[in-house]
């Protein structure tokens, strides 16, 4: 898996590059709705890795957190020996299982809609506050896991509360925020499927004699884990881009006012003129 941080980067950078999308086909996202997806896909970015107790997920809201991995750990490993296929070696333990496919991502998303779609103000605030967590934890991986727990829940209270108030003042579309979460838990798999591992993001398709079949990209190209190479560079460029989707997204929804003045695409002066007939 990556490190945290690099999850959590590379979820809001997705989540920038949606909402572009989005914005290019005309489909409308109001900035109070973006704002709080934005929390929601960075801790959904993490979510996939509550398989494995040792990941920073795990260690996210202290007991609770662990105990609830290594349930997900003993489910993923029952599913995974239940449907594998003679090239799917046997296993004892359930991560980058279950929680790493496509239709994880989509069951998280489809729970997260169903859930705000009830309309119930607790309901709503606890979904905030655990992304929010997620999404915290994840940005201070560095920090002692023993001691930092109180500031993590200060943290995510403080963004959940002003998540609240952006979900209330702007328009509130319940199927954003699955969207978020299963971008954020599809950008997990993505930076996965590029580690020395890879990825089953495909499940349950059968490829060859697999059905965990584990994509990624060609072990050349693949990273360690915590190594130089996504510490140095792949850390720092998720980083980079993250900002820069975010900015170009803020200035395209008209966020704040002194953003629209800075020029975040590169222009190259060709002109387009209109043929006559």
């Amino acid at each position: 898996m990556s490190t945290g941080p690099t999850h959590a980067v590379m979820g809001l950078a997705a989540w920038g590059a949606v909402a572009l999308f989005a914005g290019s086909r005309g489909i409308h996202v109001d900035p109070q709705t973006w704002l709080a997806g934005a929390a929601l896909t960075s801790g959904a970015a993490l979510l996939p890795d509550l398989d494995h107790p040792p990941a920073t997920v795990s260690r996210s809201f202290g007991p609770v957190t662990r105990i609830t991995s290594h349930g997900v750990n003993a489910f993923s490993v029952g599913i995974y020996n239940l449907t594998r296929l003679k090239g799917d070696p046997h296993r004892n333990g359930g991560h980058r299982t279950f929680t790493h496919t496509a239709v994880f991502a989509a069951l998280a998303g489809t729970i997260t809609t169903s859930l705000v779609l009830l309309n119930n103000p607790w309901v709503t605030g606890a979904l905030l506050f655990f992304f929010a967590g997620l999404g915290v934890r994840g940005l201070l991986h560095e920090w002692d896991h023993a001691a930092d727990t109180f500031v993590v829940v200060v943290l995510s209270v403080v963004v959940t509360w002003q998540c609240w108030q952006w979900v209330h003042t702007g328009t509130h579309r319940a199927q954003w925020f699955g969207v978020a979460v299963i971008n954020g838990c599809l950008a997990h798999c993505v930076g996965d499927a590029v580690t020395e591992e890879g990825c089953p993001i495909l499940w349950p398709v059968p490829i060859g004699r697999h059905l965990w079949y584990p994509i990624g990209l060609p072990k050349p190209m693949r990273y360690r884990t915590g190594g130089r190479v996504e510490m140095l560079f792949v850390g720092p460029l998720c980083t980079l881009l993250s900002i820069w989707l975010v900015a170009l997204t803020l200035q395209q929804l008209h966020v704040f006012t002194w953003l629209d003045r800075i020029p975040l695409v590169p222009h190259f002066g060709v002109a387009v003129t209109s043929a006559s007939h």
